[in-house]
């Protein structure tokens, strides 16, 4: 694919041209961690040959988790496939200059550095428009480029604290509660994407500000628009209910736990039917959603009685082919090995000099395209290649 605008660079010095939809293009990364990592990898999936640009010491991601296969670092591993590595000191005239010879071919860089060592090391897109005036810059902070927090450090954890995710996320009862996984990162990551491919569309450069901030106050969408719009102060519901549909919630059965989620009243009269009580069809409180909203503790406390009484899989029986949402609760490990995750080619393993790696694959599926998969590369694996004898 030739994006509108952008000449195909030639081959990679190392790997040569890889398939996909975005076959052709070339995206220098410069991050660490998750999320800068997180958006090149998604778009070496799809094609595009992305160089990362390292430190002499590495990505701290090479070093975080305590899992390896032989030199690859598990957490590394799984955000890092499909990359090359070059081991630059950009703060150095040698490493400066071979970032610049780079960027004339490149279409994109991304990087999820704090603005202030963004515009020290020079990867805005006013600094590099002199190399490449068709070059996207992708800037991944947590506040901004320019904001009243722009320097402020920023974590997933710490943006999920300020954005009243964790204020909505736990029991009542309990203390306000962090999602189990990087969902700020992983967000801000594929809108980095998003926006990079936005602009390589477009055929232009420019310059993409995306911030942490902002990517999760813009997926509160319908609960913000409630306390803009209502003035209402979300609470935070037992056992992960939903604020206005009932039932949506874990329910507590004799031997596990069952995710029921009933969306309107055609479903809420065939699950009455399918559990036994007809009579929930009718009854006051029960019969429409407004009534089970409003009356939610007397609902919730008659199906939680129910519930309790048998197993889950004895309920899931009873609601199999009911169209009912309904579900058991799946542990990690047991999703990885689902059928489901066999059929949608989830798990992949590739091949490195020490063994297999395993790790999740792209869940981006087009027709007729195949995603291939290469190790990550090793700390400096292609530096040669890309700067010859170069001093980093």
């Amino acid at each position: 694919m030739n994006a509108p605008g952008f000449a195909v660079p030639g081959d990679s010095p190392k790997r040569g041209a890889r398939g996909g939809p975005l076959a052709g293009i070339r995206v220098i990364e410069i991050g660490h961690m998750l999320m800068g990592p997180y958006c090149g990898m998604l778009l070496a999936d799809l094609g595009a040959e992305v160089i990362k640009i390292e430190p002499s010491d590495g990505d701290i991601g090479r070093s975080i988790s305590p899992h390896a296969i032989g030199p690859h670092n598990a957490y590394f591993a799984s955000l890092n496939r499909n990359k090359q590595s070059v081991v630059l000191d950009l703060a150095s005239e040698c490493g400066k200059q071979a970032l610049a010879t780079m960027v004339r071919d490149a279409h994109a860089l991304v990087t999820n550095l704090r603005p202030s060592a963004i515009r020290k090391l020079g990867l805005t897109y006013d600094r590099l428009r002199e190399h490449n005036e068709r070059i996207v810059c992708v800037a991944l902070t947590g506040f901004g480029l320019d904001s009243p927090n722009a320097e402020l450090p920023a974590y997933d954890y710490v943006i999920q604290a300020l954005t009243g995710i964790m204020h909505l996320t736990g029991d009542p009862d309990g203390p306000p509660t962090k999602a189990g996984f990087s969902t700020v990162d992983n967000s801000t990551g594929i809108m980095g994407a998003v926006g990079l491919l936005a602009k390589i569309v477009e055929g232009r450069g420019g310059q993409v500000d995306i911030a942490m901030f902002d990517v999760m106050v813009s997926q509160l969408n319908y609960v913000a628009g409630a306390v803009l719009n209502g003035g209402e102060q979300p609470a935070r519901h037992a056992l992960s209910s939903h604020p206005y549909i009932v039932p949506a919630q874990l329910f507590r059965t004799r031997d596990d736990w069952l995710m029921l989620f009933i969306t309107h009243d055609n479903f809420w009269r065939i699950f009455a039917e399918r559990v036994g009580h007809p009579e929930w069809i009718t009854q006051a409180g029960f019969a429409t959603m407004a009534e089970r909203r409003a009356h939610r503790a007397t609902v919730i406390d008659a199906l939680s009685a129910m519930f309790a009484g048998e197993t889950t899989q004895h309920w899931l029986d009873r609601l199999a082919s009911s169209g009912v949402v309904v579900s058991r609760l799946a542990s990690i490990g047991e999703a990885l090995e689902s059928a489901q995750a066999q059929a949608r080619g989830l798990v992949v393993e590739i091949e490195s000099e020490t063994g297999p790696l395993k790790m999740v694959g792209n869940p981006i599926h087009i027709d007729g395209v195949r995603t291939c998969y290469s190790p990550p590369p090793l700390l400096g694996e292609h530096t040669a290649a890309w700067c010859g004898e170069v001093s980093t």
